[in-house]
């Protein structure tokens, strides 16, 4: 029998791909999927405690999240992000903001309809678009990684339903200004598009950036659907949860894709998450001074590489994406530093990146060891492409 035709044009997920390469390298460093080095706070752990023999925790509960953690996050929205929530936007509680995204798009577009994404994007965004049958509509950014407006309004047709920003960026690390995003917002406000604010990376930026939530703005709510995640910041991954700001006018909508989809978020992981919040200002803080810190001595390390065509960056998130002076096809270039030097990348390809050859660089994970150690074998790797 067939698979379905729709998930045929879906490409392949790169990370699995790159984590059984690595499983079947023993011993590899891996810059490859992005995560913390660090787990949630003890006050999420605490908060677990507390309600694990609450038989809460083992019923369905409301579709869009459960009143305490609403309280939390419109209280933490509001001191951190600057929105408002009232009768204009409602919060949705989410399995992680890859389901966000995919909700966001299933409730603002059909088949058919054309979003745009700067390259390079997130993988999952564009499988997500194919997978729904939207088209994805490609922008390419500046040679900083950063908004081209021009190029992105001369990309809206009839067809277009949305643009999408992720800031901080994976995989490329930019942190758009917030003149960039109102620009954005703008746009979209003039084409009567939805403005789709990924903001996973929230809490880490570095040096003079800063994050900026678009949804800040008030007169925005309209068309603003802004994503969070609780998987990076509180080192949530595996506990799949975060939220997004929507319209209320898409409430209903949103509302039919939990249901069919989720049912309802996990009550203990938003128990967790309450706690998580209740840690204070502090945890981020030290988890951002020592992102800082790995960010620094990664980009020093490469510093030196003569094969790199523009000097690394990486403004916030905790990546850097390297321009690579190489014909070499740069999947089989990642292939061939795991099995001949023990370094794991992903490739430039995965993020729709077609022109030149580029590698992905999670520092996020990493131990400072592990860090110059991988550096020091990428260095090797690629003095010999």
């Amino acid at each position: 029998m067939d698979t379905s035709k729709r998930l045929a044009a879906v490409q392949s997920p790169i990370i699995p791909l790159i984590g059984r390469l690595t499983r079947d390298n023993p011993g590899t460093i891996s810059f490859g999927q992005g995560v913390a080095f660090y787990g949630p706070p003890s006050e999420s752990f605490q908060k677990v405690r507390h309600f694990m023999d609450d038989p809460i925790i083992n019923l369905y509960g409301p579709v869009e999240g459960i009143a305490e953690f609403h309280d939390a996050l419109t209280m933490k929205l509001q001191k951190q992000n600057g929105i408002h929530i009232n009768s204009e936007n409602k919060i949705v509680v989410t399995a992680g903001s890859n389901m966000a995204f995919n909700t966001a798009i299933l409730a603002t577009t059909d088949p058919g309809d054309e979003v745009i994404i700067p390259i390079p994007y997130y993988f999952n965004h564009e499988m997500s678009l194919v997978m729904e049958k939207c088209k994805p509509v490609f922008v390419q950014t500046d040679g900083k990684f950063h908004l081209v407006l021009d190029k992105i309004e001369a990309s809206i047709s009839d067809k277009t339903k949305a643009i999408v920003t992720i800031s901080p960026n994976n995989p490329s690390g930019a942190v758009y200004s917030k003149q960039e995003l109102i620009a954005v917002n703008e746009l979209c406000k003039k084409h009567n598009l939805f403005h789709i604010s990924d903001e996973a990376y929230e809490d880490f930026y570095y040096d003079q950036h800063q994050h900026y939530s678009v949804a800040s703005d008030g007169s925005t709510s309209d068309y603003t659907l802004s994503l969070f995640s609780f998987s990076k910041g509180y080192g949530f991954a595996g506990w799949r949860i975060g939220y997004m700001v929507i319209p209320t006018h898409l409430l209903n909508a949103v509302k039919k894709i939990q249901d069919t989809i989720l049912i309802s978020p996990p009550i203990i992981s938003q128990f967790a998450a309450i706690g998580a919040l209740e840690a204070g200002d502090s945890f981020i803080q030290s988890k951002r001074e020592a992102m800082s810190k790995k960010r620094d001595m990664l980009l020093n390390e490469l510093s030196d590489l003569s094969c790199l065509i523009d000097s690394p960056l990486s403004e916030g998130a905790f990546y850097t994406l390297l321009s690579i002076n190489s014909e070499k096809n740069d999947m089989h270039l990642a292939q061939s530093l795991i099995e001949d030097y023990g370094i794991a990348t992903i490739p430039g390809t995965a993020f729709g990146i077609k022109d030149g050859c580029f590698l992905r660089l999670s520092y996020g994970a990493l131990s400072d060891e592990d860090i110059i150690e991988g550096a020091n074998r990428l260095r090797k790797g690629l003095k010999n492409i």
